[in-house]
């Protein structure tokens, strides 16, 4: 798509005849009569000059900022409405479309590719034209199926488009590696699964992603309709485990916008052994008591952003796992639910660890947790380093800050030994707020791996109107600026030689117990 600006030309200049050939060859985009009437000025503008024998770029010049984003959809919506832009039938990659000419000036004022995958799309599958019924009982399966099948045979980009109405789907897989890297899946309406929890019982998630090297899920609603399955685990019987309802795997440059999970069983998103996933507008939502209904879920993944998305559960808003590192979380509203998770680590003996990790300009309300790192005690090679929790308010929330290198939730079978997990190099700067516990820092570290370089920076938190109690167990690092409660962090010049005879009394218990 692109918006034509048009200057009156003089007599002498005339079109030169390569750029009339595109202008010949793309009439869609490039129509005789262009627009005498402009829009107005705005604060934000979005502009790229293409010149002829160049090459439309593969990929966004640069991650826009939220305020960009939010501009750019809010002026792609009202020209849209206006006709001063259309969707463009080119292929998508074409040589040239646009360039600067003498006689009157071209320019691109939203050639971003992100925003024109579906509109360049040579194929488009709806699903109701391919016979499935929006009534929410009419099983959707088969034809997702068969429609994946045939967008990801295509050599040219491909949409699945999925319209307003609810579509039933029993579950689905979606495998790849496919021919091209630009599959859109277009929602407009809610797929919903089934009531019955014995329908997902031999399947780990109802909807899957696998393999793929160019994906996008735009908008709608998936519902797992986890009720059934909640009241099942809250009666105390014998139940199943649940099924997740999106599950992406192995696969790498990714986008979620505008998506909606409610009702999970399990989990709403795992991102499993990805790279390059990029997820914004995202909304979960489950009861405040259903249980193990993580947010978004992040493991073996790198290079994973999360922004301006709404999470409300019964377990953690955001859990980042094992193998996890070069993830970026911004702009998330959280709560009820238990706050944004690093861990559990210390599941394993050898383990892959957790590493830069930033949760900035968010906030936390009515949450079990706020920002917590936790691992199980015992032996392990796992670790959590560069770890960056930053502009943070907290509102009513348990334990805002807090290491609990102790981790047992339900108090059985708890492994009782120190944990071999590594906490080091973890700031938190400007968290602002109301705790609901009377200690807001709480850092209980393992006494054989003591937590290091912890950092507080401009800490605020208070507990029934008064400053919060903090207290560290094992704990080393600095203070700067205003922090409340004030630090207890140990001085990391003070290393101790205990740390060392408690490593190795830990050591020969371990092997005593061989």
């Amino acid at each position: 798509m692109a918006i034509p600006l048009i200057e009156e030309a003089t007599t002498e200049e005339t079109v030169p005849e390569e750029i009339k050939e595109v202008l010949d060859s793309y009439t869609d985009i490039m129509p005789e009569s262009l627009p005498q009437t402009l829009p107005p000025r705005r604060g934000i503008d979005h502009e790229i000059e293409l010149l002829p024998g160049v090459k439309p770029p593969a990929k966004n010049a640069y991650r826009m900022a939220p305020p960009e984003l939010a501009e750019l959809r809010k002026q792609l919506d009202e020209l849209l409405k206006a006709g001063f832009i259309r969707p463009a039938k080119a292929p998508y990659g074409a040589p040239f479309s646009f360039a600067l000419l003498l006689t009157f000036h071209v320019f691109l004022s939203l050639l971003f590719l992100f925003c024109n995958h579906a509109l360049a799309a040579e194929l488009t599958f709806n699903i109701i034209s391919l016979g499935v019924k929006p009534d929410g009982k009419t099983d959707a399966s088969s034809v997702l199926q068969m429609t994946w099948a045939k967008a990801c045979d295509s050599s040219t980009p491909a949409t699945i488009y999925v319209p307003k109405g609810i579509f039933y789907v029993r579950s689905v897989s979606f495998n790849g590696p496919c021919k091209n890297n630009v599959i859109t899946v277009l929602i407009d309406g809610t797929l919903v699964a089934s009531s019955d929890i014995q329908v997902l019982a031999k399947t780990k998630s109802w909807i899957e992603f696998s393999h793929i090297d160019g994906l996008s899920i735009t908008g709608g609603i998936i519902d797992g309709q986890g009720t059934a399955l909640w009241n099942c685990k809250h009666s105390g019987k014998s139940c199943l485990t649940g099924a997740t309802s999106l599950r992406i795997n192995d696969a790498q440059n990714v986008n979620i916008n505008g998506l909606s999970s409610i009702n999970s069983q399990k989990f709403n998103i795992v991102v499993s052994g990805c790279q390059n996933e990029h997820m914004t507008r995202v909304n979960v939502s489950a009861a405040g008591d259903s249980p193990n209904t993580d947010g978004i879920h992040v493991e073996q993944s790198s290079d994973v952003t999360i922004l301006n998305s709404s999470i409300s559960n019964g377990d953690d808003c955001i859990s980042i796992s094992l193998g996890t590192s070069n993830l970026w979380v911004e702009s998330i509203t959280c709560g009820p639910g238990h706050g944004i998770n690093i861990g559990s680590l210390g599941i394993k003996a050898e383990e892959d660890g957790v590493h830069n990790v930033t949760v900035t300009l968010s906030t936390f309300i009515g949450l079990k947790n706020g920002v917590r790192i936790k691992s199980w005690g015992r032996p392990s090679r796992g670790f959590a380093t560069k770890v960056y929790f930053q502009h943070i308010i907290m509102d009513n929330v348990k334990d805002p800050i807090i290491i609990d290198q102790n981790y047992c939730p339900h108090e059985e079978d708890c492994p009782g030994q120190a944990s071999g997990v590594k906490v080091s190099e973890v700031t938190y700067e400007d968290i602002k707020g109301t705790s609901a516990t009377e200690i807001a820092i709480n850092f209980d570290c393992s006494p054989i791996n003591h937590c290091t370089g912890l950092s507080l920076k401009d800490i605020h938190l208070t507990y029934e109107n008064h400053i919060a109690k903090a207290s560290c167990k094992n704990a080393e690092g600095t203070t700067s600026g205003v922090v409340e409660p004030s630090g207890c962090l140990a001085d990391e010049s003070n290393f101790s030689l205990n740390v060392l005879v408690l490593k190795l009394k830990d050591s020969k218990n371990a092997l005593e117990g061989l």
